[in-house]
């Protein structure tokens, strides 16, 4: 009688060690992609460098989730809502580890700039869409922790704000390039960047569907809006 207490006791240990680790991996990708848009604006080479070379921490702890998480799978045994769990904290560490990639790319093309003429105004609004998208995800991991499917719902609908940044830096390049040739090769760089923050932003959103699916054990119906969906190619 004694056996069944003690196998969910273990689980939940080995839960809250692997979740740990997500929310840990979480803020290693918040702290990329801010350093990565700061090395961006102050044209800092060494700040470049180190968010492109620290994205092997975020890939290992990645690695270190999906092998735990697999582990659970096999020892424990989970059913149900537990099972749920450890479905959704995979798919959470694979997210983050493709929006840790994100950071990473953002920070490669940083170093390039560095030796171009910068495009006035354009970091400034990439870091204030990369500051939105931070907000994002942090939002949609504290809804996750918490369980809290409304916050989730929130941050959701939320993303319409990033595609809105997104297309107006769309445009805001297209006019910089056709004015003035001499900008096409660090606007189409610029472009690339704030399509990467744009994507985690899409990862940040699905984070938070599959919040709704653990709470409400299924992923939303309907599609959530997208913006500007003429600037995707």
């Amino acid at each position: 009688m004694t056996l069944e207490p003690h196998i969910l006791t273990a689980f939940d240990k080995d839960l809250e060690a692997v979740q740990a680790q997500v929310m840990r991996m979480g803020g290693l990708v918040e702290k990329a992609l801010l350093e990565a848009v700061e090395a961006l604006e102050m044209r800092d080479e060494a700040l470049a460098e180190k968010v492109r070379v620290g994205d092997a921490a975020i890939d290992a702890l990645e690695e270190l989730i999906q092998t735990e998480c697999a582990r659970i799978l096999a020892l424990r045994s989970p059913t149900a809502t537990d099972l749920r769990t450890v479905l959704t904290v995979m798919r959470l560490a694979a997210a983050l580890e493709r929006s840790g990639d994100y950071a990473k790319n953002l920070a490669k093309r940083a170093l390039v700039l560095m030796h171009m003429a910068p495009v006035n105004g354009a970091p400034g609004a990439i870091r204030r869409m990369a500051r939105a998208v931070v907000a994002l995800l942090s939002d949609a991991l504290d809804a996750y922790i918490a369980r809290d499917a409304a916050k989730a719902a929130e941050v959701r609908l939320r993303d319409a704000e990033v595609d809105q940044m997104y297309g107006a830096l769309f445009r805001q390049f297209l006019t910089y390039m056709l004015e003035d040739p001499r900008t096409i090769t660090p606007c189409m760089h610029l472009h690339f960047i704030a399509k990467n923050i744009e994507r985690v932003g899409d990862h940040a959103t699905a984070i938070a569907e599959q919040v709704i699916y653990l709470v409400e054990g299924a992923v939303p119906g309907a599609a959530r809006p997208k913006v500007d969906s003429v600037t995707e190619g």
